[in-house]
């Protein structure tokens, strides 16, 4: 691999995660110490080797209850880092930045954390909370938000789907079959927090929650930490098992906000695009996809985005299930995604099941010969895409 490209000089080399449940009784900050200790083993380092400390979000009391782990400096302090670099991430995948300064030399071996509780909080309101419920006035873009009834990230995302739909006649029993999918992947993962079998029938008849999204369109809320550590490619020879980046893109696209996005029938196109100019890789040699779901919809985007199939035409590519299952052409979620496995968030739950499926460690829901992955998060002004391959 040529080093000219940035995210070439620098490898994952450590992935890890703490308990994952609806509620675990466990802090924010424990939870986080779990993953960071885990992924530095599993990366074949010491605590000693991390030069490096990056989280999202930066930390503390942010946006909704749970939402927000442990700052960087108390994590710092409770492992006796010395640190290089340190960084509170946003945008695209959340440990890009530590790609950037592994390829500039800023450090040698970055772990980058998030950490949810959302779980807990869920339960602690008694539901998930919108947010006029936890913030006393309507500042910034909540100004503009609450007063129209866009309360929480599925009210943002609900009309995106409703004309993505109407554009090209994609009907909800056609998008069950990623959720249903998914939940059969999650049987095979212990650590999924919904393992038991979900049909089309159960699907179609679950409560709507923001028309057209209904409550299996939803990611689970969850408590729980995933750790990633990126490596300088030099110190590849004495790492566990790192897997290149070979191409990757943060790419923004239309206005930063979802109520003023141009075009709501295409999204993460930018970024995808920016991703494949930056290989010789086309989507027929990606093996597994780990597609961002904080909602159904935002998997379907991904994969017409990422050219798996032509803009529209997601509804049919994922019907039946087929395709996206283990055994298709191109697996989707093998671990459950978030629908099933856990809202870990911001692509670290998809980025770690990708590096296992490349290191042929996913047991029971291994792809065989899994070569190239391809992962993303989020999507639109917030999207971001990486091609992971075996080393």
């Amino acid at each position: 691999m040529s080093t000219e490209i940035g995210e070439h000089r620098a490898v994952i080399s450590g992935v890890g995660h703490s308990a994952i449940g609806r509620q675990v009784d466990r802090s924010g900050f424990q939870l986080t110490l779990d993953a960071i200790l885990a992924a530095v083993s599993d990366a074949g380092l010491s605590v000693d080797d991390i030069d490096g400390l990056g989280a999202f979000p930066a930390g503390g009391k942010v946006n909704l209850p749970g939402y927000a782990g442990p700052d960087v400096y108390e994590i710092q302090d409770a492992l006796r880092l010395d640190t290089r670099w340190r960084n509170g991430a946003c945008g695209g995948l959340p440990w890009f930045a530590a790609v950037h300064a592994v390829a500039s030399k800023q450090a040698r071996h970055i772990v980058v954390y998030r950490t949810v509780k959302e779980g807990s909080a869920s339960r602690r309101a008694g539901g998930r909370p919108a947010y006029g419920s936890t913030n006393p006035t309507a500042d910034d873009q909540l100004a503009w938000l609450l007063p129209i009834g866009m309360l929480s990230p599925v009210c943002q995302i609900a009309p995106f789907a409703t004309r993505y739909m109407h554009e090209f006649g994609v009907k909800r029993e056609q998008l069950a079959w990623i959720p249903v999918t998914q939940r059969a992947h999650a049987a095979l993962n212990p650590d999924a927090v919904y393992r038991t079998p979900l049909s089309v029938e159960e699907y179609m008849a679950s409560r709507i929650i923001s028309s057209p999204i209904c409550l299996y369109d939803c990611d689970v809320p969850v408590d729980g930490c995933t750790a990633i550590v990126v490596s300088a490619i030099d110190t590849a020879p004495d790492l566990r098992a790192p897997v290149r980046i070979e191409a990757m893109s943060g790419l923004s696209e239309s206005r930063p906000f979802w109520d003023q996005f141009e075009d709501m029938g295409r999204v993460g196109h930018a970024a995808a695009a920016d991703m494949w100019s930056r290989t010789d890789l086309k989507p027929a040699d990606v093996d597994v996809a780990q597609l961002y779901d904080g909602f159904t919809i935002e998997a379907v985007w991904w994969l017409e985005a990422l050219g798996f199939c032509r803009a529209g035409e997601a509804g049919g590519f994922v019907e039946g299930g087929g395709r996206i299952g283990l055994g298709g052409e191109l697996p989707l979620n093998t671990w459950g995604g978030q629908l099933s496995g856990g809202r870990l968030h911001a692509g670290f739950g998809h980025t770690a099941e990708a590096v296992r499926q490349l290191r042929e460690e996913a047991e029971g829901r291994q792809v065989g010969g899994a070569e190239v992955a391809v992962v993303t998060s989020a999507g639109g002004m917030e999207g971001g895409a990486a091609l992971l391959t075996r080393w």
